[in-house]
């Protein structure tokens, strides 16, 4: 578990079973896997994502300040609007990315598990004489999330709330049905390389709701490399859903290299994988551009056909949502 994460009480309901790795504290399937999944599509339940990192940004200046450091456009955000950002390196590499409202007082965050220290740092570097404070508040703030919106709880009302917002639903559900959306998950079906046009995170038609460039603002870190792949096309690698072979019952090894079927050198990485109850078992993957959208690819010894997310050519996610 990460420094700040805390096991779940959520763990206590009936048929829940824990996580694996930094999703350790929360439940993965309450017994059910394919039928949390076919509840969620349905508009029901919750899952519990109180492993989170959260932290809020308070003072007058919050919004215009992360205007300036992210790739999102904070300025005049409406209170209770839910979006989605990033921070680059000043060569268009992600380096931190978080979700998060503002209530009309602070903007509250949450990010993956054991990040918010970094970005916690890196925000505090950055505040010079702007009015804003940054805190941790992952102890006292949990993550949930039911269809279409996420929610922050307080964590000794996590009980009450699942109550409340039930029937539960497990991480491997909620995975599931992320992977089938085409939708990244930073630090796994990302690398220290990765920029935005990669992965499907830019504001445009075809873009689905988390993402996290928006392309109207003006100038932030990394945007000099954000602006001339989606002018020019043709970023260096994409983001792909992997349908794989489902006669060996195991998913691959994330950080696992893509090969060609027909043997040559590595044309990508795994990350994330899951079994969806309709599509068998997916994962997503980063492939170099050039690599054929059509070729057989075998991940981790695994058999595997291609469904293109992010457009080789032009950068952009046009994968309709599931």
């Amino acid at each position: 578990m990460t420094e700040n994460a805390q096991p779940s009480p959520l763990l206590a309901l009936p048929g829940a079973v824990a996580g694996d790795g930094v999703d350790a504290p929360v439940a993965a399937h309450y017994g059910s896997l394919f039928g949390e999944q076919r509840a969620l599509e349905a508009g029901e339940g919750f899952v519990d994502l109180s492993h989170r990192d959260v932290l809020r940004v308070t003072g007058p200046d919050r919004l215009t300040w992360l205007h300036s450091l992210t790739t999102q456009f904070f300025e005049g955000l409406e209170p209770g609007r839910w979006v989605s950002a990033l921070v680059l390196s000043p060569q268009g590499h992600v380096e931190h990315a978080f979700t998060g409202v503002d209530d009309g007082e602070a903007f509250t965050a949450h990010t993956e598990p054991g990040r918010a220290a970094a970005l916690i740092e890196f925000l505090e570097r950055m505040i010079f004489m702007m009015r804003v404070e940054v805190t941790d508040v992952t102890a006292e703030t949990a993550v949930a999330w039911r269809p279409g919106r996420y929610d922050l709880v307080p964590r000794e009302r996590l009980t009450a709330y699942a109550e409340a917002a039930g029937p539960a639903a497990g991480l491997w559900a909620f995975e599931a049905l992320r992977i089938a959306r085409g939708e990244p998950r930073f630090g796994i079906d990302t690398d220290a390389r990765t920029i935005p046009n990669e992965v499907g995170w830019l504001d445009a038609e075809q873009a689905p709701g988390w993402a996290a460039v928006h392309m109207d603002k003006g100038c932030y870190r990394g945007q000099e490399t954000v602006a001339r792949v989606h002018n020019l096309g043709r970023p260096p690698r994409r983001l792909t859903l992997l349908h794989l072979d489902g006669s060996e019952n195991r998913l691959p090894t994330a950080g696992a290299e893509v090969l060609p079927a027909d043997g040559g050198r590595a044309v990508g990485f795994v990350g994330s994988s899951a079994r969806h109850h309709e599509l068998g078992p997916i994962a997503l993957a980063v492939l170099k551009r050039n690599t054929d959208v059509a070729a057989p690819l075998v991940v981790d010894g695994l058999p595997a056909a291609q469904e293109v997310v992010v457009d080789p050519e032009v950068g952009l996610h046009f994968r309709p949502s599931r």
